[in-house]
């Protein structure tokens, strides 16, 4: 009998128990053998039974039961010597190293965090279940992604000190190829109409490099919501799929496809009605119904319904509200009413909001972005917008916000925003190069979010053949509580015109200015300065345009052979910030217009009024394809009389230019536009010589049409760092107030033409680097003119566009 009491144990728990034939006695010790890594103490807490108590067979079950719990023994045996009992143990070698060999489609990286989250990892015990487990899991990985001859074996090499070393030996083989892709049932639609909507296909062009024609089950799951969309968006409501068959050749490299459908008629919608919590609400609710009756019905439309309800009611506080829209059909007239049920739910009050991920943004700068307040109704819109208002600070790569309900309580919640910060700022080495411009040199520092306050703090200095500047700028955006800005900034400056491209001249500037805004809204903000600029100019060269400049405004060079020049001015600006993020958006638009005039009694007085605006047109639901349209306008000229009565003009220091990666890429910096023109010969028979220099001009008007796509072989963790784009530059510069008649040469070109329009076509990449943005360029001009300069190739660190 005791045998097979014995017996029914060790068939049990896979382990065996010795005993005499008495059923009970009293344990006067325990003793373990095969003790290494588990101490004693920690083997008895997991035992049931003590010295002293009175054990039987089940109590030896129960035993070894909670010795296995424990994870740290694969083998247990349980003997009596007299009143001791005697436990010996085998212990669960320890896991020293955990090694891959052969894998392709999966990394090293990925494995790890999967096996670590299975219990798997290098310090443990190992489980051999737990092994097998994860063999078979990795295979099924393989076999959803159509590898259908992918193995996966881990092998277990003991060491010494019962430690052994785990290694997974993959072979991926190949993956299936989609044979064929058959649809049954089917009339609306044919084959061809429903498979070109799939990501899945059968048979792929070779120009195609988008499409994907290896099995992947994840990818079928999504082609078979793809075609019930299709027949939901079109009106067949009582569309379903009856079957999916996917068979597998024998060689298991091919895939065969077969859908059976049911089509349904098509339905209209005859009404919609509101019940449940509507009570002053359905005017509301009918204002966000996008269709009307006896249209056909339409899937999308009908989902973006209830969403669009969801956010009305959240915007007073109904964080979790339920909308169910059912139809009730007409059959015989093909019509089907849409009763949209309304559960409003309880109203919700925010607790608190809480910032993570700004290891270096202090929580003050998050918290003033906010519009949703702490203690008052949950608004959903209120979080949204703050949202967006952090992702445009450019501070942050990504913003994320979930609301998460308070424990015990139904009517309150917690918001919680994670953000990813940004690089915002850079200490910069730039270097720019150009085939025709050579190596150029930068250092500074600029942080759009110093110390982590979201102020901007700059100090840079620039050296290279034609520039040497130093400027000092501050910014605080929130230098009161109801966000009004105060700045200011002062530089100086030494410009040699000739190695910019442009005919010589020197300028030595100083200046600073006192900068201050308010925002008008969410989206509009206005700024308003005033400033004073020095300006010493020397070495200027004797050509026609700058000969109606002196001659208008009469100065006389001093004994440097300079001029001196004082301007006290004022600006005004405006700004629209409706972008979905400040770092690489991807839609929405921008736009910026200025005014600046010299304040009666500066030495020049003169206006500029400047336009710029950019658009991005998302072209994929995400948004990995955008289109980006921008444009710029500009315009200055003097005003006002000089002392002997002649038109002021605008100094033609302050001339705009075109050319170069930030204008019309393809063109060497500053070359396109008027160009210097030089008198010849004397008296009468002279006459104007057109030169290769730039004088820039007072009008400029740019385009540029961009298409922004993923960044080729870029990983998903740098993918909001890169950004890939080929476009098309437009533009002109001219000035409006030379003609050629002043020359006494009616040959020459009349500069005050717009229709003398540049054009470029290239590619490009921007990367934000640790030393700030970093920007390649190869571009080609496709209209240019005689004396414009290409520049092919462009590289520049600190500057983006």
């Amino acid at each position: 009998m005791a045998i097979k009491k014995l017996l029914v144990a060790s068939l049990l728990l896979t382990s065996s128990v010795a005993h005499s034939a008495e059923n009970k006695f009293v344990v006067d010790n325990i003793r373990f053998e095969g003790l290494q890594r588990v101490t004693m103490g920690a083997a008895l807490l997991k035992m049931p039974v003590r010295v002293g108590d009175t054990v039987d067979p089940q109590d030896i079950s129960a035993l070894i039961k909670s010795l296995y719990s424990s994870g740290n023994f694969e083998d247990i045996k349980v003997y009596r010597d007299g009143n001791t009992l005697l436990v010996d143990v085998k212990e669960r070698p320890t896991i020293a190293d955990i090694t891959f060999a052969g894998n392709k489609a999966i990394k090293d990286e990925q494995l790890k965090e999967n096996l670590e989250a299975s219990g798997l990892r290098v310090g443990e015990a190992l489980d051999r279940t737990t092994l097998s487990k994860i063999d078979k899991g990795l295979e099924d990985f393989y076999y959803s992604v159509g590898k259908y001859n992918a193995t996966v074996e881990a092998v277990v090499t003991p060491l010494p000190r019962n430690r052994v070393d785990v290694k997974f030996v993959f072979t991926e083989g190949v993956s299936a190829k989609i044979k064929q892709i058959n649809i049954l049932g089917n009339h609306v639609f044919s084959d061809a109409d429903l498979i070109s909507k799939f990501k899945l296909k059968d048979s792929v062009p070779w120009w195609d490099f988008m499409a994907n024609e290896k099995y992947q089950k994840q990818v079928l799951q999504g082609d078979l919501e793809t075609l019930r969309s299709q027949y939901l968006n079109n009106g067949y409501l009582k569309y379903r799929l009856e079957s999916t068959h996917v068979a597998i050749s024998p060689d298991k490299k091919g895939v065969y496809i077969t859908l059976k459908i049911h089509e349904g008629e098509q339905y209209k919608v005859k009404n919609v009605k509101f019940q449940g919590d509507v009570a002053g609400r359905v005017a509301a609710f009918d204002k966000l119904v996008t269709f009307k009756p006896d249209t056909v019905y339409n899937g999308a439309e009908v989902t973006a319904l209830e969403e669009a309800i969801k956010r009305e009611l959240g915007k007073a506080g109904y964080a979790y509200p339920k909308v169910t829209i059912m139809p009730e059909f007409d059959d015989a007239a093909h019509q089907v009413t849409l009763i949209v049920n309304v559960e409003q739910g309880k109203r919700v009050y925010v607790r608190n909001i809480e910032f993570s991920g700004n290891n270096t943004t202090k929580d003050e700068v998050l918290r003033r972005e906010m519009r949703q307040m702490e203690g008052s109704w949950l608004n959903g819109k209120a979080i949204e917008t703050g949202k967006q208002r952090l992702n445009r600070t450019g501070f942050f790569e990504n913003v994320d916000v979930q609301t998460v309900r308070v424990p015990g309580s139904d009517d309150q919640v917690d918001v919680k925003y994670k953000v990813k910060e940004a690089n915002s700022g850079s200490v910069n080495f730039g270097v720019g190069y150009g085939t025709e411009s050579g190596i150029s040199f930068q250092a500074g520092l600029t942080q759009q979010n110093f110390l982590g306050t979201g102020n901007l703090f700059g100090i840079n200095a620039m050296t290279n053949d034609y520039s040497k500047n130093i400027s000092l700028e501050y910014k605080d955006p929130y230098f009161t509580i109801n966000n009004v800005s105060l700045g200011g900034k002062i530089y100086y400056n030494e410009f040699e015109a000739s190695d910019a491209n442009i005919s010589d001249y020197t300028n030595q500037s100083y200046g600073a200015s006192l900068t201050w805004g308010f925002p008008y809204n969410e989206l509009n903000y206005f700024d308003f300065s005033l400033g004073y600029d020095h300006n010493k100019i020397s070495n200027i060269q004797d050509y026609y345009q700058i000969q109606q400049f002196k001659k208008i405004h009469g100065f006389d060079q001093d004994s440097d052979n300079a001029i001196s020049l004082d301007d006290y001015s004022w600006t005004v600006a405006w700004t629209r910030n409706h972008l979905n993020r400040g770092y690489f958006p991807t839609s929405g638009n921008y736009q910026s217009a200025s005014f600046k005039m010299t304040i009666p009694g500066s030495d020049s007085q003169y206006f500029k009024t400047q336009y710029d605006i950019r658009q991005y047109i998302p072209l994929t639901e995400k948004q990995d394809y955008t289109l980006l349209l921008r444009g710029k306008l500009g315009y200055g000229n003097g005003y006002g009389k000089t002392d002997n009565g002649s038109d002021q003009l605008m100094p033609f220091y302050e001339n705009y230019y075109a050319g170069g990666f930030t204008t019309i890429r393809g063109f060497r910096s500053n070359t396109v536009g008027p160009k210097a023109v030089y008198g010849q010969g004397q008296g009468n028979n002279q006459k104007g010589v057109v030169s290769d220099e730039s004088t820039g001009g007072n009008a400029i008007a740019l385009a540029s049409m961009e298409l922004i796509v993923p960044t080729p072989f870029a990983s998903q963790e740098i993918k909001n760092q890169v950004r890939t784009s080929f476009f098309v530059d437009a533009g002109s510069v001219w000035d409006t107030e030379f003609h050629p008649n002043y020359t006494n040469a009616s040959s020459l070109p009349d500069y005050s033409d717009p229709g003398m329009i540049r054009a470029s076509y290239g590619a490009a990449l921007q990367w934000m680097s640790p030393m700030g943005p970093l920007v390649f360029s190869v571009a080609k001009p496709i209209k240019k003119y005689e004396g414009d300069d290409e520049e092919f190739f462009t590289f520049t660190i600190g500057q983006s566009f």
